[in-house]
């Protein structure tokens, strides 16, 4: 395998990802707006909270996405296409079986958690009780989707993913414009729209699998050796994000048993700016996985180790270029963007912009360990270290009731959970400490440092408005890419970026 060609694909398919990324932004910001203003405070704090319940569940569809994409890619990078085609209808027999498990645990125990344990207004029972059933088949449908939306990933067709993706967002979009009109509880329509482009995109993704990928045609089959291998990667893969699932939607939880649902719907925009923000590392990654497991199924160990050195600090700056600027301005930003925040709003989006600055560093590190497939001690660690984030932030909160101890509490154990995925990695494939905190955190530091110090002086000599928050923006971008390309990168990476920048400046 040739790692120039290799390159040039994780390139080709980053442009595609993040065309479909900043498509997918620029609608989210004007959606978030609309439904946070149509909603109102309450609404949106409810429809994140009952939600929100439903996404606990997403530990089990993570632990399959990661056991999906891991087994798909591994076997392509063999070569094997009948074991393929095996590993695929054996994955889609396991995630139907989830879906059925998902279906009746949530209309039992969620269904009971939701009317007798949260905080809700009397007269919105009703339509938490719907936006909790709409959620429910949603979270279902997207399970069954995984083993295509896996193969689409796997076999590299970033172009067509990301062509998915800006459907996505155009369809949410237009049921966005519907819920401005429609005279009915708000909450209520918007939940069902919702459920109905996910069942739209569900047949969009399978019609596309089905008719390029000979692997995508289901014969039910549940052979004993593969469904066992898939699952033992994938128990131990249901434990780690089982730990950030409790992490992120028990925190909600904690934050409802404490405070009220306004302070969830500042948690709840806070959460809309780190999925949009984080699509600036999360697309990159993607159209590097595939290749860090590919590398390790050929036995490339070492290639496959500086493409995840580099990846972890790429991941770093994609997010820097961005985080700071929006952290120092985060107020006017938000305001910007929505008009009336919810108190505490700002807080925890600066909050969030740090945990995802740290987390962007472990990405390629997971994947390096699910290729070696050795993740039964990982994973338990994790999951230990993302649970206790509940622990911590309660006895907290019983000491100091303030909102932000929950996003401390999430930021002390991401940078935990970073120490712990290095330690552990270095048990199953040897690297330097030194090399690692030399040539990422060293070289991090380097720009972070002085990009915050330069942009805070700055910030105050533009006006609080739109066109000035847009002008510190781009000089913002400016700087910070200077900073990377001159402290950030070693000489033969300079080489490389000057050698593009030739291409395209006479």
């Amino acid at each position: 395998m040739a790692d120039s060609s290799s390159n040039k694909r994780i390139a080709k398919n980053t442009a595609f990802l993040y065309t479909r990324m900043l498509v997918t932004f620029a609608v989210n910001l004007f959606t978030v707006r609309v439904i946070w203003q149509v909603l109102g405070v309450d609404n949106y704090g409810i429809y994140t909270l009952v939600g929100g319940i439903v996404l606990m569940f997403q530990f089990l569809n993570s632990a399959m996405i990661s056991a999906s994409q891991r087994f798909i890619a591994f076997e392509l990078g063999r070569e094997n296409v009948e074991q393929v085609k095996k590993v695929f209808s054996n994955i889609l027999t396991v995630h139907l079986f989830l879906a059925a498990i998902v279906l009746v645990v949530g209309e039992t125990l969620g269904l009971w958690f939701i009317n007798t344990q949260l905080s809700i207004p009397p007269d919105r029972w009703v339509a938490a009780n719907w936006v909790y059933q709409c959620s429910i088949l949603s979270f279902i449908v997207t399970i069954i989707s995984v083993p295509y939306n896996s193969s689409i990933v796997a076999h590299e067709h970033m172009k067509a993913y990301g062509y998915f993706g800006i459907l996505d967002v155009i369809l949410k979009l237009a049921i966005v414009f519907a819920l401005i009109f429609i005279p009915w509880d708000k909450l209520i329509v918007y939940a069902l729209l919702h459920l109905g482009v996910i069942v739209v995109m569900r047949v969009v993704y399978g019609i596309y699998c089905k008719r390029n990928f000979e692997e995508c045609e289901y014969h039910y089959t549940h052979e004993k050796s593969v469904i066992g291998q898939i699952f033992a990667f994938a128990g131990w893969s249901l434990l780690g994000n089982l730990g950030f699932s409790i992490r992120s939607q028990g925190l909600n939880i904690v934050i409802n048993l404490f405070f009220n649902v306004a302070v969830n719907a500042a948690k709840g925009i806070a959460n809309q700016v780190s999925t949009a923000i984080y699509g600036l590392t999360s697309n990159f990654q993607m159209a590097l996985n595939p290749q860090i497991i590919k590398r390790y199924a050929s036995g490339e160990i070492k290639s496959m180790m500086e493409l995840v050195f580099n990846g972890s600090k790429y991941s770093f700056f994609l997010l820097m270029l961005v985080n700071i600027p929006l952290y120092i301005a985060c107020e006017e930003v938000l305001k910007l963007w929505l008009g009336d925040l919810a108190p505490y709003t700002v807080g925890f989006t600066r909050l969030i912009l740090i945990m995802l600055l740290i987390d962007s560093l472990a990405g390629p590190l997971v994947t390096s360990m699910q290729a070696v497939g050795k993740i039964k001690t990982f994973q338990i660690v994790i999951s230990i270290i993302m649970t206790s984030t509940i622990a911590i932030a309660w006895v907290w909160l019983l000491l100091d009731r303030n909102p932000y101890i929950v996003m401390y509490a999430a930021i002390i154990t991401s940078v935990a959970g970073l120490i712990a995925r290095l330690i552990l990695l270095n048990g199953m494939i040897h690297f330097s400490y030194t090399e690692y905190f030399v040539r990422i955190i060293g070289r991090i530091l380097l720009c972070v440092i002085p990009s915050y110090l330069i942009l805070v002086v700055l910030y105050p000599l533009f006006p609080a408005n739109f066109w000035g928050v847009c002008v510190f923006g781009i000089i913002s971008v400016f700087i910070n890419g200077v900073l990377v390309l001159l402290l950030g990168l070693q000489k033969s990476e300079k080489s490389k970026v000057w050698g593009l920048l030739k291409k395209f400046v006479p």
